[in-house]
């Protein structure tokens, strides 16, 4: 049979295979990404069918595998045929869905080979092992697993096919000497059961994608038409859902406005475990950023805020203390995105750096505060986790040692733990046992920066209550930027089990 011939459609397989069961012959079953062939995936799929007459093995498509920005390295088709041509496969489909599971019960093979990695079910985080194993108990396939020596696509790619810059290897090459997978998972494990209350700002971030057209021929106007749009819940409510892959329990207090809420949309953006307490402030809108982006290169034209930047009427105020006196007692983390919109008020943040177990904070800069929203406006916070503009603004030096601010920041305002995002230089974290400690950047493709701070706080600052490592505090949050950095505004959000599968591959 020639290669070719082997790759067949999914749905096709149980008629292919019903002759060879009739026929008595045993069906084995492999299935995996198998994303840079080599050496152990021909020893274990050579001692697979060893233990029947007919092996099919299942691919697992690319908009399913979870290693992180970049991956697969190899497109299915190809890793499709790649399998097809060796001698020991019989059939090859590309699946449909992210596990075996559907497979299993579609194909229904007498044997289920998994590789002898996958013995240990510890090392499963995404749980989908476990569930393969009691879908193949179900349709009463025997699971069986291969003896031969492991090896690792990822430790290869990583070896021998680098994306990252030689800085982000080197640092990784270090930092497996000191912490492991199991180790970070651990702290996963512990940052699960951690009540934590979200504060800020909801915001909807509207794109508008157009097409330039050129300049109006009658005033010096740029003309552009429109295409298309895309909404996303952004501000409190992005760091809410980002906090929900971590921690089990997440309570999000915010403000929407009493006319042009948006509050069934709001609401449908919430991904399950994260509970909403939306207040309303009267006579405003809630804050919609609308951005207009020319979408062949993605480049933004215009942005303009629908917003009631006044200050807060003190009805409103007092309804938000007396909302947060009635929840800070009940959460184990407090994170505060204070996006200086004039919905956190001077009594407001008493009560946040007064009542607050842990205080995680941030005081972000934009277009409509720049240069009057301050870190110090906070008295006290256990972890602050700013961009470099944000804290340098402190200083009233653009152009200064940014060092010498997190020390000052972190002395004023009772801080143990400071961390700064740096874009493309990474991020600086410090503490006052330990000093500073540079993490650089993961990302591979930067398509939209908006949201990655919003994202690096919710994955550091369970860390920073758990007391987690600088090192590894810094490198968790930018494995989280660098997934945020990949795709545009708020189209997706962190998820356990694809970010745990990411930290992985990074340190295989």
């Amino acid at each position: 049979m020639g290669s070719a011939s082997k790759i067949i459609g999914l749905d096709e397989l149980p008629d292919q295979l019903e002759a060879s069961r009739a026929a008595g012959n045993t069906v084995v079953l492999c299935h995996g990404v198998f994303d840079l062939l080599h050496v152990g995936h021909i020893r274990h799929f050579e001692s697979a069918k060893r233990l029947g007459e007919v092996l099919v093995v299942t691919i697992t498509p690319d908009r399913h595998v979870n290693k992180g920005p970049n991956r697969p390295a190899f497109a299915e088709e190809l890793r499709a045929e790649a399998v097809a041509a060796l001698d020991c496969v019989d059939y090859v489909a590309i699946n449909k869905w992210p596990t075996a599971v559907e497979t299993l019960h579609l194909i229904r093979p007498h044997i289920y080979v998994k590789g002898a990695e996958y013995r240990d079910l510890d090392n499963d985080v995404t749980g989908g092992i476990r569930l393969e194993i009691e879908a193949a108990e179900a349709v009463g396939a025997r699971v069986a697993f291969t003896d031969d020596v492991a090896f690792s696509s990822s430790n290869l790619l990583n070896r021998f096919m680098p994306v990252l810059a030689e800085e982000a290897r080197l640092f990784l090459a270090d930092f497996a000497t000191r912490h492991s997978f199991k180790d970070i998972a651990r702290y996963f494990d512990r940052m699960r059961k951690l009540k934590v209350l979200v504060v800020g700002e909801t915001i909807i971030d509207e794109y508008q994608y157009c097409q330039a057209i050129g300049k109006s021929s009658k005033a010096p106007t740029v003309v552009a038409k429109v295409e298309n749009s895309e909404r996303f819940a952004g501000g409190i409510i992005a760091v809410a859902n980002h906090l929900s892959a971590f921690c089990d329990t997440v309570t999000v207090l915010s403000q929407l406005g009493s006319r042009n809420s948006h509050e069934e949309f709001v609401r449908s953006q919430l991904v399950e475990g994260v509970s909403p307490i939306l207040l309303q402030r009267a006579g405003s809108p809630t804050i919609v950023k609308r951005r207009f982006i020319e979408s062949y290169f993605f480049t933004p034209m215009l942005e303009l805020y629908e917003i009631n930047d006044e200050s807060l009427s003190p009805e409103d105020d007092a309804e938000l203390c007396e909302t947060l006196k009635s929840q800070l007692a009940r959460h184990d983390l407090v994170v505060v995105v204070d996006y200086g919109h004039s919905m956190i008020t001077e009594d407001a943040i008493s009560i946040l750096c007064r009542e607050s177990a842990f205080l995680a904070m941030n005081a972000q800069a934009n277009a409509g505060n720049r240069g009057y929203h301050r870190l110090s406006k906070y008295q006290r916070a256990d972890y602050i986790c700013a961009a470099e503009q944000e804290m340098l603004f402190e200083a009233h030096d653009w152009r200064g040692d940014l060092h010498p601010v997190v020390v000052d920041v972190a002395e004023r305002l009772t801080c143990p733990r400071v961390t700064v995002t740096c874009g493309k230089r990474g991020a600086l974290c410090y503490n006052l046992e330990d000093g500073f400690v540079e993490v650089p950047a993961f990302a591979l493709q930067v398509v939209d920066r908006v949201g990655a701070g919003d994202a690096f706080l919710a994955a550091t600052a369970p860390l920073a209550l758990l007391g987690a490592p600088l090192d590894l505090t810094g490198f968790v949050g930018n494995v989280a930027g660098a997934e945020l950095v990949a795709s545009v505004g708020h189209r997706r959000h962190l998820q356990r089990e694809s970010f745990a599968k990411h930290i992985q591959t990074l340190l295989s």
